[in-house]
This record gives C-alpha cells, sequence and structure tokens, in this order.
C-alpha cells in the first residue's frame, strides 16, 4: 500500500480574490471519501472575497499563522494562531487578515467539497 500523503509544495496554488489556495485533499491530490482539505495564504490586510457559504456540507478552519476576523452568520469574532472555526453549512461566512504578516489557514469540508460548490454572497462584507 502507498500512504496517500501530499506535500503543500507539490500542489498547484490557485490565485483567488484575497488569497491563495491548494487542495491537498481532493479528486485530484489525495483522495479521501468523506472530506476534502485546503490550506491558504492570506496577505496583510486582505479579505477573503466574496463572502460565500457551503450549501452542502460544513466547513472548518484551522489558523496555523497570523490573526484577523471571521464573519459568521452576520457575528464577527476575532481569530488567531491555533484557533479552530467551524463554518456550518449553510452559513454566510468570510476571513479577513487584520495582521501585519501573512495568515495561514488549513481549511476542512465534510462532505468533500471544491470551488464549484461555493455559493457567492457579492453583497455582503465586515461591519465598518
Amino acid at each position: 500500500m502507498t500512504v496517500p500523503a501530499i506535500h503543500e509544495d507539490d500542489v498547484v496554488e490557485l490565485g483567488l480574490p484575497g488569497r491563495m489556495m491548494r487542495w491537498l485533499v481532493s479528486k485530484d491530490a489525495v483522495q479521501a471519501k468523506n472530506c476534502s482539505v485546503c490550506v491558504i495564504r492570506v496577505a496583510p490586510g486582505e479579505k477573503v472575497t466574496p463572502a460565500h457559504s457551503h450549501p452542502n456540507g460544513e466547513e472548518v478552519i484551522y489558523i496555523i499563522q497570523g490573526t484577523g476576523r471571521v464573519l459568521v452568520g452576520g457575528e464577527v469574532q476575532p481569530v488567531r494562531a491555533g484557533m479552530a472555526v467551524l463554518f456550518p453549512q449553510g452559513v454566510v461566512h468570510m476571513l479577513h487578515n487584520t495582521s501585519s504578516e501573512e495568515m495561514k489557514v488549513v481549511c476542512f469540508f465534510a462532505p468533500p467539497t471544491g470551488l464549484e460548490n461555493y455559493k457567492m454572497h457579492e453583497d455582503v462584507d465586515f461591519p465598518d
């Protein structure tokens, strides 16, 4: 048996609004039956845009590096390295790096998903 493992440097990085993303566990990388995983990098001051939801599943993020805030269902919460945050199924959410260093975040999805399963909410933003 070959161990299903991959290093993030071996995955193509996608440039998306407010972040750089690499799918580590997906149909094109390490394949799992019940989840998918990506790692994102968010530059200082950037927001992961647009706000979005996942109608067919939930997402948990784990912040490896940096500080910022999340918007989840209209509520804002500060976040920092070492924190995990649940984005419940169908709930609109957004991430903002408020620090002067790059934010690095691992995103876990169940069931497995891809960008095609994001529902965008262009009219939602953090309150001032």
